[in-house]
């Protein structure tokens, strides 16, 4: 099997300091107990795709537990190949320079050359190469620990213990297949973080959404029991940068606890929670109306009265949805109403629609933006409005006493629709959408939602 692992010559960074281990040993050494992990077999973690938040997580393992050697590994995979451009390459270098503690790192490891031919055109670096020094190519400002890096796929995934996904829903049903081929002969059953936020619709046999999680049960037949999803809220810089954070890890009571309990920091707490669907579909929507928040942020100049009122009714269309896809729903409070606050407030997706409705960027430059990776929200606008405009999930309409499909109940992602995937309406539609005078009070789309009426398992291929 062919590639590139980088060994560390430090054992742990944390933005250039060293992490106290009291605690660390025993909480690795439970986890090890409970997987069946002899003396002199270290724990094998994975992380599966390098954007901003699946380096930063594996960025955080590495600082905790990178320094037990002989009992855990850590490592990353991202394909090879990516080549990062000139003005790319620029401003990593005045990034580097204007960190002390990350100069003398690069130039105690001998690295430091390459960043300086790079700056001045004479060599071209690559996004695996970088992130072996600790530089994700969609986060550059915030440098984090070197990184074990691995660009063969194989090599990363058919031993491991815990496979952490860091890749976009998009592309996690496709790399899981390919993973499955490796694990056709292992005896063991990993165990599986997924990061990714985002759906997929499917109309066959009956209307049904996909999640990540889902994507991998099926890729792979790891039944679900040993699959979690963490969610926020958080912003992957700022965690790395020790701001104080929590986040929550969904799944079956056999593995979420001993796992929460592992991945808890003083700065980062996570707690564990049984709905995995809720959290998931959240994940997801949080995607697709953050996209809105930005614009609507952008359209009146940062107005709190506008954002306060597209606010109101993007979290009641939240609930309005998952009501369809879980009987008894986790309530929009707490951890996930903090998440979806702090992804309309500043992410990516925000950002992206911010950008829109300035002008400073356009649908036909894709989703995959340099600097910022992919913007997931779109393709989950699309999936959303696919799903709920199906007649099959027909809903009473509260006021004409007919049956609607749901997304007519959903003006917000009726026009994002409109606006990012069938391109017929421009960004101020979000603001039209908001102002019109027919809008119903957002409590009373709530209302209809909390009727157990309203509930339809099959969304969720369930009989």
């Amino acid at each position: 099997m062919v590639g590139s692992i980088e060994v560390m010559n430090r054992n742990l960074y944390s933005n250039g300091g060293v992490q106290n281990g009291n605690g660390l040993e025993e909480k690795l050494d439970e986890l090890r107990r409970l997987l069946g992990k002899a003396d002199g077999d270290p724990l094998r973690i994975v992380g599966v795709g390098a954007g901003a938040w699946g380096s930063v997580f594996a960025a955080l393992l590495q600082d905790s537990y990178g320094q037990f050697r002989e009992k855990v590994q850590i490592r990353i995979w991202r394909r090879a190949g990516k080549a990062v451009d000139r003005a790319t390459a620029e401003h990593l270098f005045e990034v580097i320079n204007s960190r002390e503690d990350v100069l003398r790192r690069l130039i105690r490891r001998c690295a430091y050359l390459k960043y300086v031919e790079a700056r001045l055109g004479d060599r071209t670096l690559y996004a695996d190469e970088i992130l072996k020094d600790g530089f994700c190519l969609n986060m550059i400002e915030t440098p984090l620990c070197p990184l074990k890096v691995v660009t063969n796929l194989q090599e990363a995934v058919w031993d491991a213990d815990i496979v952490v996904n860091g890749l976009p829903s998009t592309e996690t049903r496709d790399v899981f297949e390919e993973i499955s081929h490796y694990w056709k002969e292992r005896l063991t059953v990993p165990i599986i973080i997924s990061l990714a936020k985002g759906i997929e619709a499917a109309l066959q046999p009956v209307p049904h959404i996909i999640t990540p999680t889902q994507m991998i049960n099926r890729a792979t037949g790891i039944p679900m029991d040993n699959i979690l999803y963490l969610g926020g809220p958080n912003i992957a810089s700022e965690i790395y940068n020790k701001e104080y954070a929590n986040a929550r890890i969904c799944g079956a009571e056999k593995w979420r606890k001993p796992v929460a309990k592992f991945l808890r920091q003083p700065h980062f707490v996570v707690w564990d929670n049984s709905d995995l669907v809720t959290h998931e579909v959240m994940g997801g929507l949080k995607n697709v109306y953050a996209i809105g928040a930005g614009m609507t942020a952008a359209l009146t100049n940062e107005s709190a009265t506008s954002k306060s009122v597209y606010f109101a009714h993007c979290t009641s269309e939240m609930i309005f949805i998952t009501h369809l896809l879980a009987e008894e729903p986790e309530k929009l409070a707490g951890p996930l109403l903090a998440d979806t606050y702090v992804t309309l407030l500043k992410g990516r997706n925000a950002w992206y629609g911010q950008m829109l409705a300035k002008g400073e960027l356009s649908r036909d430059m894709g989703e995959n933006i340099s600097g910022k990776g992919m913007i997931q929200g779109v393709s989950a606008v699309g999936a959303f409005y696919e799903l709920l405009s199906q007649s099959s999930l027909s809903v009473l309409h509260p006021e004409e006493n007919k049956p609607v499909a749901p997304v007519e109940l959903c003006p917000i992602l009726k026009t994002l629709y409109k606006i990012l995937i069938t391109r017929e309406q421009s960004s101020h539609a979000i603001l039209q959408a908001l102002r019109d005078e027919t809008l119903n009070d957002p409590r009373e789309r709530i209302e209809i939602a909390q009727s157990h009426a309203f509930y339809r398992p099959s969304l969720l291929s369930l009989p």
